[in-house]
Protein backbone atom coordinates (compact mmCIF):
# COMPACT_ATOMS: atom_id res chain seq x y z
CA UNK A 1 0.00 0.00 0.00
CA UNK A 2 2.87 2.60 0.67
CA UNK A 3 4.60 1.38 -2.71
CA UNK A 4 1.25 2.17 -4.54
CA UNK A 5 0.71 4.88 -2.77
CA UNK A 6 4.00 6.56 -3.09
CA UNK A 7 2.87 5.57 -7.23
CA UNK A 8 0.14 7.56 -6.85
CA UNK A 9 1.66 10.41 -5.14
CA UNK A 10 4.40 11.15 -7.58
CA UNK A 11 1.63 10.57 -10.95
CA UNK A 12 -0.14 13.14 -9.68
CA UNK A 13 3.01 15.58 -8.82
CA UNK A 14 4.23 15.14 -12.66
CA UNK A 15 0.59 15.36 -13.90
CA UNK A 16 -0.12 18.70 -12.22
CA UNK A 17 3.50 19.80 -13.92
CA UNK A 18 3.40 23.79 -15.88
CA UNK A 19 2.05 22.60 -18.84
CA UNK A 20 -1.78 21.99 -17.45
CA UNK A 21 -0.85 25.29 -14.64
CA UNK A 22 -0.57 26.74 -18.24
CA UNK A 23 -3.40 24.98 -19.85
CA UNK A 24 -6.06 25.75 -16.84
CA UNK A 25 -4.67 29.42 -15.79
CA UNK A 26 -3.54 30.36 -18.79
CA UNK A 27 -7.03 29.08 -20.46
CA UNK A 28 -8.91 30.72 -18.29
CA UNK A 29 -7.14 34.13 -18.67
CA UNK A 30 -7.90 33.76 -22.35
CA UNK A 31 -11.30 33.41 -21.78
CA UNK A 32 -11.63 36.23 -19.34
CA UNK A 33 -9.50 38.86 -22.10
CA UNK A 34 -11.26 37.14 -25.23
CA UNK A 35 -14.90 38.12 -23.52
CA UNK A 36 -13.41 41.51 -22.78
CA UNK A 37 -14.77 40.53 -18.92
CA UNK A 38 -18.09 40.06 -19.91
CA UNK A 39 -18.79 37.74 -16.91
CA UNK A 40 -17.72 40.50 -14.90
CA UNK A 41 -20.10 43.20 -16.39
CA UNK A 42 -23.11 41.10 -16.12
CA UNK A 43 -23.45 39.86 -12.38
CA UNK A 44 -26.19 41.22 -11.52
CA UNK A 45 -28.18 40.08 -14.58
CA UNK A 46 -26.78 36.68 -13.21
CA UNK A 47 -28.34 36.81 -10.41
CA UNK A 48 -31.43 37.94 -11.77
CA UNK A 49 -31.72 34.73 -14.14
CA UNK A 50 -30.62 32.60 -10.55
CA UNK A 51 -33.49 34.00 -9.00
CA UNK A 52 -35.55 32.45 -11.40
CA UNK A 53 -36.70 35.83 -13.65
CA UNK A 54 -36.05 34.42 -16.84
CA UNK A 55 -37.29 30.74 -15.73
CA UNK A 56 -40.00 28.96 -18.53
CA UNK A 57 -41.36 25.47 -17.21
CA UNK A 58 -41.39 24.10 -21.15
CA UNK A 59 -37.65 24.77 -22.14
CA UNK A 60 -35.59 21.60 -22.56
CA UNK A 61 -33.94 20.48 -19.82
CA UNK A 62 -34.31 18.40 -16.83
CA UNK A 63 -33.87 21.11 -13.44
CA UNK A 64 -34.16 24.63 -13.29
CA UNK A 65 -31.21 27.28 -13.32
CA UNK A 66 -31.05 27.46 -9.74
CA UNK A 67 -31.13 23.59 -9.01
CA UNK A 68 -28.39 23.43 -11.54
CA UNK A 69 -26.40 25.63 -9.55
CA UNK A 70 -27.48 24.35 -6.46
CA UNK A 71 -26.36 20.85 -7.78
CA UNK A 72 -22.81 22.15 -9.00
CA UNK A 73 -22.39 24.07 -5.35
CA UNK A 74 -23.10 20.61 -4.08
CA UNK A 75 -20.14 19.48 -5.37
CA UNK A 76 -17.77 22.40 -5.21
CA UNK A 77 -19.10 23.94 -1.82
CA UNK A 78 -17.95 21.07 0.20
CA UNK A 79 -14.43 19.15 1.42
CA UNK A 80 -12.51 21.27 -0.64
CA UNK A 81 -13.24 24.15 1.22
CA UNK A 82 -13.20 22.89 5.09
CA UNK A 83 -10.29 20.66 4.04
CA UNK A 84 -9.26 21.22 0.65
CA UNK A 85 -7.80 25.34 2.56
CA UNK A 86 -6.72 23.43 5.31
CA UNK A 87 -4.32 21.40 3.28
CA UNK A 88 -2.93 24.00 1.24
CA UNK A 89 -2.17 26.05 4.12
CA UNK A 90 -0.37 23.21 5.71
CA UNK A 91 2.02 22.37 3.14
CA UNK A 92 2.44 25.76 1.85
CA UNK A 93 1.49 28.11 4.33
CA UNK A 94 -0.81 31.25 3.79
CA UNK A 95 0.65 32.23 -0.17
CA UNK A 96 -1.19 29.00 -0.92
CA UNK A 97 -3.97 31.03 -0.30
CA UNK A 98 -3.85 34.01 -3.41
CA UNK A 99 -2.67 31.26 -5.99
CA UNK A 100 -6.29 29.81 -5.02
CA UNK A 101 -8.05 33.52 -5.28
CA UNK A 102 -5.99 33.93 -8.88
CA UNK A 103 -6.73 30.33 -10.13
CA UNK A 104 -10.46 31.15 -9.10
CA UNK A 105 -10.35 34.76 -10.84
CA UNK A 106 -9.53 33.50 -13.88
CA UNK A 107 -11.68 30.52 -13.33
CA UNK A 108 -15.17 32.68 -13.44
CA UNK A 109 -13.92 33.30 -16.85
CA UNK A 110 -13.29 29.46 -17.75
CA UNK A 111 -16.57 28.19 -15.70
CA UNK A 112 -18.89 30.91 -17.85
CA UNK A 113 -17.45 29.27 -21.32
CA UNK A 114 -17.34 25.92 -20.48
CA UNK A 115 -20.93 25.86 -19.11
CA UNK A 116 -21.99 27.58 -22.22
CA UNK A 117 -21.02 25.57 -24.72
CA UNK A 118 -22.75 23.17 -22.48
CA UNK A 119 -26.26 24.52 -23.53
CA UNK A 120 -24.82 25.33 -27.02
CA UNK A 121 -23.66 21.61 -28.00
CA UNK A 122 -26.03 19.36 -25.78
CA UNK A 123 -26.62 16.20 -27.03
CA UNK A 124 -28.71 12.85 -26.38
CA UNK A 125 -28.20 10.02 -24.80
CA UNK A 126 -28.63 6.43 -26.03
CA UNK A 127 -32.54 6.52 -24.31
CA UNK A 128 -33.24 10.35 -26.03
CA UNK A 129 -32.65 12.06 -23.02
CA UNK A 130 -31.01 15.69 -23.33
CA UNK A 131 -27.71 15.70 -21.73
CA UNK A 132 -24.88 18.15 -21.16
CA UNK A 133 -21.05 17.92 -20.77
CA UNK A 134 -17.52 17.95 -22.11
CA UNK A 135 -18.38 14.91 -24.30
CA UNK A 136 -21.48 16.01 -25.64
CA UNK A 137 -19.64 19.23 -25.82
CA UNK A 138 -16.88 17.80 -28.12
CA UNK A 139 -19.01 15.51 -29.89
CA UNK A 140 -21.78 18.04 -31.03
CA UNK A 141 -18.93 20.94 -31.19
CA UNK A 142 -16.39 19.64 -32.67
CA UNK A 143 -17.43 16.44 -34.14
CA UNK A 144 -17.01 12.37 -34.31
CA UNK A 145 -13.11 13.08 -35.29
CA UNK A 146 -12.72 14.16 -31.74
CA UNK A 147 -14.41 11.12 -29.81
CA UNK A 148 -10.95 9.74 -28.18
CA UNK A 149 -10.76 12.99 -26.73
CA UNK A 150 -14.45 12.69 -25.29
CA UNK A 151 -14.13 9.18 -24.12
CA UNK A 152 -11.00 10.70 -21.96
CA UNK A 153 -12.98 12.72 -20.77
CA UNK A 154 -15.60 10.00 -19.54
CA UNK A 155 -13.39 7.38 -18.33
CA UNK A 156 -11.21 9.70 -16.16
CA UNK A 157 -14.49 11.41 -15.12
CA UNK A 158 -15.55 7.76 -14.02
CA UNK A 159 -12.30 8.20 -11.53
CA UNK A 160 -12.71 11.48 -10.53
CA UNK A 161 -16.06 11.50 -9.38
CA UNK A 162 -15.67 8.66 -7.06
CA UNK A 163 -16.57 9.98 -3.71
CA UNK A 164 -13.69 8.60 -1.49
CA UNK A 165 -12.26 12.19 -0.57
CA UNK A 166 -15.72 12.96 0.86
CA UNK A 167 -16.08 9.55 3.02
CA UNK A 168 -12.63 10.33 3.82
CA UNK A 169 -12.74 13.15 5.42
CA UNK A 170 -16.14 12.94 6.65
CA UNK A 171 -15.06 9.80 8.54
CA UNK A 172 -11.87 11.23 10.01
CA UNK A 173 -13.98 14.37 11.17
CA UNK A 174 -16.61 11.70 13.06
CA UNK A 175 -13.52 10.09 14.43
CA UNK A 176 -11.82 13.27 15.71
CA UNK A 177 -14.84 15.52 16.70
CA UNK A 178 -17.31 13.03 18.33
CA UNK A 179 -15.74 9.25 18.72
CA UNK A 180 -12.64 9.89 20.25
CA UNK A 181 -13.46 12.58 22.58
CA UNK A 182 -16.03 10.83 24.20
CA UNK A 183 -13.48 7.45 24.87
CA UNK A 184 -14.97 5.36 22.01
CA UNK A 185 -11.83 4.66 19.75
CA UNK A 186 -12.56 1.82 17.93
CA UNK A 187 -10.87 -1.24 17.44
CA UNK A 188 -8.27 -1.88 14.90
CA UNK A 189 -8.51 -4.42 11.80
CA UNK A 190 -6.39 -5.92 9.64
CA UNK A 191 -7.40 -6.98 5.99
CA UNK A 192 -4.64 -7.93 3.54
CA UNK A 193 -2.50 -4.34 3.23
CA UNK A 194 -5.10 -2.36 4.77
CA UNK A 195 -5.25 -1.04 8.94
CA UNK A 196 -8.50 0.87 9.74
CA UNK A 197 -10.33 1.15 12.59
CA UNK A 198 -13.83 -0.96 12.62
CA UNK A 199 -15.71 2.38 13.70
CA UNK A 200 -14.31 4.28 10.47
CA UNK A 201 -16.40 0.49 8.48
CA UNK A 202 -19.60 1.27 10.63
CA UNK A 203 -19.40 5.34 9.43
CA UNK A 204 -19.17 4.45 6.26
CA UNK A 205 -21.66 1.61 6.20
CA UNK A 206 -24.18 4.38 7.72
CA UNK A 207 -23.24 6.61 4.48
CA UNK A 208 -23.67 3.96 1.96
CA UNK A 209 -27.29 3.64 2.99
CA UNK A 210 -28.18 7.27 3.27
CA UNK A 211 -26.78 8.19 0.44
CA UNK A 212 -28.55 5.00 -1.98
CA UNK A 213 -31.53 6.93 -0.35
CA UNK A 214 -31.04 9.69 -2.56
CA UNK A 215 -28.83 9.44 -5.84
CA UNK A 216 -30.74 6.56 -6.78
CA UNK A 217 -33.69 8.79 -7.28
CA UNK A 218 -31.98 10.49 -10.05
CA UNK A 219 -31.08 13.74 -10.72
CA UNK A 220 -34.20 15.40 -10.64
CA UNK A 221 -34.15 14.48 -6.96
CA UNK A 222 -30.46 15.21 -6.26
CA UNK A 223 -31.34 18.64 -7.84
CA UNK A 224 -34.19 19.26 -4.91
CA UNK A 225 -32.63 17.97 -2.22
CA UNK A 226 -29.26 20.11 -3.44
CA UNK A 227 -31.24 23.11 -3.49
CA UNK A 228 -32.87 22.88 0.31
CA UNK A 229 -29.44 22.07 1.85
CA UNK A 230 -27.30 23.99 -0.22
CA UNK A 231 -28.13 27.10 1.55
CA UNK A 232 -28.72 26.18 4.96
CA UNK A 233 -24.72 24.85 4.69
CA UNK A 234 -23.43 27.97 3.00
CA UNK A 235 -25.37 30.19 5.56
CA UNK A 236 -24.60 28.29 9.04
CA UNK A 237 -20.33 28.12 7.67
CA UNK A 238 -21.14 31.84 6.57
CA UNK A 239 -22.51 32.91 10.24
CA UNK A 240 -19.82 30.88 11.91
CA UNK A 241 -16.69 31.72 10.60
CA UNK A 242 -17.53 35.41 10.25
CA UNK A 243 -18.41 36.08 14.17
CA UNK A 244 -14.86 34.08 14.45
CA UNK A 245 -13.56 36.95 12.23
CA UNK A 246 -15.24 39.26 14.09
CA UNK A 247 -13.86 38.02 17.42
CA UNK A 248 -10.49 39.02 16.41
CA UNK A 249 -11.47 41.77 13.93
CA UNK A 250 -8.17 43.46 14.17
CA UNK A 251 -6.32 40.95 13.38
CA UNK A 252 -8.02 40.31 9.76
CA UNK A 253 -5.79 43.24 7.79
CA UNK A 254 -2.52 41.22 8.99
CA UNK A 255 -3.64 37.82 8.04
CA UNK A 256 -4.82 39.15 4.66
CA UNK A 257 -1.79 40.86 3.83
CA UNK A 258 -0.27 38.42 4.89
CA UNK A 259 -1.53 35.62 2.50
CA UNK A 260 -0.90 38.13 -0.26
CA UNK A 261 2.85 38.49 0.64
CA UNK A 262 3.42 35.13 1.31
CA UNK A 263 2.69 34.30 -2.25
CA UNK A 264 5.52 35.75 -3.40
CA UNK A 265 8.05 34.44 -1.45
CA UNK A 266 8.50 30.74 0.02
CA UNK A 267 9.80 32.14 3.81
CA UNK A 268 6.53 30.22 4.81
CA UNK A 269 6.14 27.21 2.28
CA UNK A 270 6.85 24.25 4.03
CA UNK A 271 8.87 22.81 1.57
CA UNK A 272 6.81 19.54 0.45
CA UNK A 273 9.42 17.56 -1.45
CA UNK A 274 7.68 16.25 -4.53
CA UNK A 275 6.27 20.04 -5.36
CA UNK A 276 10.20 21.25 -4.94
CA UNK A 277 9.44 23.95 -2.25
CA UNK A 278 9.41 27.56 -4.46
CA UNK A 279 7.32 30.37 -5.65
CA UNK A 280 6.32 27.57 -8.71
CA UNK A 281 5.74 24.98 -6.38
CA UNK A 282 3.25 27.13 -4.20
CA UNK A 283 1.56 28.40 -7.45
CA UNK A 284 0.87 24.47 -8.64
CA UNK A 285 -0.26 24.26 -4.88
CA UNK A 286 -3.12 26.81 -5.27
CA UNK A 287 -4.10 25.68 -8.74
CA UNK A 288 -4.61 22.29 -7.57
CA UNK A 289 -6.32 22.93 -4.60
CA UNK A 290 -8.56 25.97 -6.32
CA UNK A 291 -9.25 23.17 -9.08
CA UNK A 292 -10.34 20.94 -6.35
CA UNK A 293 -12.20 23.16 -4.54
CA UNK A 294 -14.16 24.97 -7.58
CA UNK A 295 -13.54 22.29 -11.00
CA UNK A 296 -13.23 25.65 -12.93
CA UNK A 297 -12.03 23.83 -15.77
CA UNK A 298 -12.36 20.37 -14.25
CA UNK A 299 -15.68 19.42 -16.62
CA UNK A 300 -18.00 18.22 -13.95
CA UNK A 301 -20.29 21.57 -13.54
CA UNK A 302 -21.07 21.92 -17.19
CA UNK A 303 -22.89 18.29 -16.94
CA UNK A 304 -24.91 19.65 -13.98
CA UNK A 305 -25.32 23.09 -15.72
CA UNK A 306 -25.88 21.13 -19.28
CA UNK A 307 -29.49 19.53 -17.84
CA UNK A 308 -30.93 23.59 -16.87
CA UNK A 309 -33.89 23.94 -18.31
CA UNK A 310 -32.91 26.71 -20.99
CA UNK A 311 -32.83 27.72 -24.64
CA UNK A 312 -30.19 30.08 -23.32
CA UNK A 313 -26.72 28.77 -23.70
CA UNK A 314 -25.07 32.41 -22.35
CA UNK A 315 -27.55 32.54 -19.68
CA UNK A 316 -26.57 29.50 -17.40
CA UNK A 317 -23.03 30.45 -18.34
CA UNK A 318 -23.72 33.63 -16.14
CA UNK A 319 -25.15 31.63 -13.40
CA UNK A 320 -22.20 28.63 -13.73
CA UNK A 321 -19.46 31.94 -12.98
CA UNK A 322 -21.09 32.57 -9.81
CA UNK A 323 -19.56 29.23 -9.04
CA UNK A 324 -16.28 29.94 -8.33
CA UNK A 325 -16.59 33.33 -6.88
CA UNK A 326 -19.15 31.80 -3.57
CA UNK A 327 -16.98 28.94 -3.87
CA UNK A 328 -13.52 29.95 -3.47
CA UNK A 329 -13.25 33.96 -3.22
CA UNK A 330 -16.00 33.43 -0.30
CA UNK A 331 -16.29 30.04 1.32
CA UNK A 332 -12.66 29.28 0.81
CA UNK A 333 -11.16 32.83 2.10
CA UNK A 334 -13.32 32.14 4.94
CA UNK A 335 -11.81 29.28 6.71
CA UNK A 336 -8.28 30.32 5.49
CA UNK A 337 -8.78 33.40 7.48
CA UNK A 338 -10.29 31.33 10.51
CA UNK A 339 -7.57 28.57 9.93
CA UNK A 340 -4.89 31.66 10.12
CA UNK A 341 -6.65 34.34 13.05
CA UNK A 342 -6.83 30.79 15.17
CA UNK A 343 -2.84 29.94 14.91
CA UNK A 344 -3.81 26.46 14.83
CA UNK A 345 -2.00 26.62 11.43
CA UNK A 346 1.47 26.83 13.34
CA UNK A 347 0.94 25.02 16.73
CA UNK A 348 -0.61 21.74 15.25
CA UNK A 349 0.55 19.03 12.71
CA UNK A 350 -2.90 18.39 11.78
CA UNK A 351 -3.89 18.21 8.79
CA UNK A 352 -7.30 18.31 6.32
CA UNK A 353 -10.35 18.89 8.53
CA UNK A 354 -8.67 18.18 11.53
CA UNK A 355 -7.07 21.43 11.48
CA UNK A 356 -10.26 23.08 10.43
CA UNK A 357 -12.13 21.48 13.77
CA UNK A 358 -9.27 23.25 15.30
CA UNK A 359 -9.60 26.52 14.09
CA UNK A 360 -12.84 26.26 15.24
CA UNK A 361 -13.01 25.02 18.78
CA UNK A 362 -10.42 27.41 19.50
CA UNK A 363 -12.28 30.13 18.46
CA UNK A 364 -15.68 28.34 20.48
CA UNK A 365 -14.12 26.30 23.44
CA UNK A 366 -16.46 23.25 24.08
CA UNK A 367 -18.59 23.52 21.03
CA UNK A 368 -16.92 24.71 18.10
CA UNK A 369 -16.01 21.75 16.48
CA UNK A 370 -19.36 20.31 17.05
CA UNK A 371 -20.68 23.39 14.54
CA UNK A 372 -18.20 22.61 12.08
CA UNK A 373 -19.22 18.85 12.34
CA UNK A 374 -22.65 20.02 11.64
CA UNK A 375 -21.71 22.37 8.49
CA UNK A 376 -19.29 18.97 7.40
CA UNK A 377 -22.28 16.52 7.60
CA UNK A 378 -24.21 18.73 5.12
CA UNK A 379 -21.23 19.83 2.88
CA UNK A 380 -20.13 16.57 2.26
CA UNK A 381 -23.34 14.40 2.13
CA UNK A 382 -24.22 16.88 -0.60
CA UNK A 383 -21.25 16.30 -2.49
CA UNK A 384 -21.97 12.91 -2.26
CA UNK A 385 -25.00 12.89 -4.02
CA UNK A 386 -23.86 15.73 -6.91
CA UNK A 387 -20.92 13.64 -7.82
CA UNK A 388 -22.64 10.85 -8.32
CA UNK A 389 -25.15 12.44 -10.81
CA UNK A 390 -21.38 13.02 -12.89
CA UNK A 391 -20.39 9.72 -12.81
CA UNK A 392 -23.68 8.39 -14.30
CA UNK A 393 -23.67 10.72 -16.94
CA UNK A 394 -20.11 9.40 -17.57
CA UNK A 395 -20.81 6.10 -17.83
CA UNK A 396 -23.97 6.71 -20.33
CA UNK A 397 -21.79 8.09 -22.34
CA UNK A 398 -19.74 5.08 -22.76
CA UNK A 399 -21.75 2.02 -22.16
CA UNK A 400 -25.73 3.70 -22.96
CA UNK A 401 -27.71 5.61 -20.51
CA UNK A 402 -29.89 1.93 -20.04
CA UNK A 403 -26.62 1.00 -17.91
CA UNK A 404 -25.39 4.03 -15.93
CA UNK A 405 -26.99 2.90 -13.46
CA UNK A 406 -24.45 0.37 -12.14
CA UNK A 407 -22.32 3.29 -11.55
CA UNK A 408 -24.67 3.71 -8.51
CA UNK A 409 -23.46 0.74 -7.54
CA UNK A 410 -19.49 0.77 -7.96
CA UNK A 411 -20.24 4.88 -6.44
CA UNK A 412 -21.83 3.80 -3.17
CA UNK A 413 -19.24 0.63 -2.45
CA UNK A 414 -16.27 2.93 -3.07
CA UNK A 415 -17.64 4.58 0.02
CA UNK A 416 -16.59 2.08 2.45
CA UNK A 417 -13.20 2.43 0.48
CA UNK A 418 -12.71 5.64 1.47
CA UNK A 419 -14.03 5.61 4.72
CA UNK A 420 -11.18 3.44 5.60
CA UNK A 421 -8.39 4.58 3.39
CA UNK A 422 -5.52 7.24 3.89
CA UNK A 423 -5.70 10.87 2.70
CA UNK A 424 -2.38 11.72 0.96
CA UNK A 425 -3.77 8.20 -1.45
CA UNK A 426 -6.99 9.78 -2.00
CA UNK A 427 -6.69 13.24 -2.15
CA UNK A 428 -3.82 12.92 -5.14
CA UNK A 429 -5.59 10.00 -7.00
CA UNK A 430 -8.56 12.48 -7.14
CA UNK A 431 -6.35 15.28 -8.22
CA UNK A 432 -4.83 12.79 -10.98
CA UNK A 433 -8.49 11.96 -12.36
CA UNK A 434 -9.37 15.55 -12.24
CA UNK A 435 -5.87 16.89 -14.08
CA UNK A 436 -6.85 14.42 -16.84
CA UNK A 437 -10.34 15.83 -17.07
CA UNK A 438 -9.30 19.26 -17.80
CA UNK A 439 -7.00 18.32 -20.50
CA UNK A 440 -10.68 17.94 -23.11
CA UNK A 441 -12.14 20.12 -21.22
CA UNK A 442 -10.14 23.12 -21.38
CA UNK A 443 -8.78 22.16 -24.94
CA UNK A 444 -12.65 21.51 -26.66
CA UNK A 445 -13.26 25.07 -24.84
CA UNK A 446 -10.23 27.12 -26.46
CA UNK A 447 -11.47 25.67 -29.62
CA UNK A 448 -15.06 26.54 -29.73
CA UNK A 449 -14.62 29.72 -27.88
CA UNK A 450 -15.49 31.77 -31.04
CA UNK A 451 -18.79 30.35 -30.69
CA UNK A 452 -18.99 31.54 -27.04
CA UNK A 453 -18.27 35.12 -28.24
CA UNK A 454 -20.58 34.79 -30.98
CA UNK A 455 -23.76 33.54 -28.76
CA UNK A 456 -22.54 36.17 -25.80
CA UNK A 457 -23.03 39.47 -28.29
CA UNK A 458 -25.68 38.12 -29.66
CA UNK A 459 -27.55 38.15 -26.35
CA UNK A 460 -26.48 40.61 -24.77
CA UNK A 461 -26.92 42.66 -27.98
CA UNK A 462 -30.86 41.80 -27.67
CA UNK A 463 -30.91 41.73 -23.53
CA UNK A 464 -29.41 45.74 -24.34
CA UNK A 465 -32.61 46.03 -27.17
CA UNK A 466 -34.47 44.87 -24.60
CA UNK A 467 -33.85 47.45 -21.92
Amino acid sequence: MKYLESIIVNFANWIWGMPLLVLLMGGGLFFLVYSRFIPFKYFGHAINVLRGKYDDPDDPGQINHYEALSTALAATVGMGNISGVAVAIAVGGPGAIFWMWVSAFVGIATKFFTCTLSILYRGKDSAGEIQGGPMYVIMEGLGKNWKPLAVMFAIFGLIGCLPIFQANQLTQAIQDIVLRPNGIAGKTIKYGPLHFLDTDLYIGFVLLIFVSLVIFGGIKRIGKVAGRMVPIMVLLYFISVVVILLINISDVPHYIGMIITNAFTADNYNGDAMLGGTLGGLIVLGARRAAFSNEAGIGTAPMAHGAAKTIEPVREGLVAMLGPFIDTIIVCTLTALAILITGVWQTTDSNGVTLTANAFESAFPGFGHYILMICILIFSITSLFSFSYYGTKCMSFLIGAERSHYYNYIYVVTILFGAVSSLTAIINLIDSAFALMSIPTVISALILAPKVKQAADEYFKRLKAEG
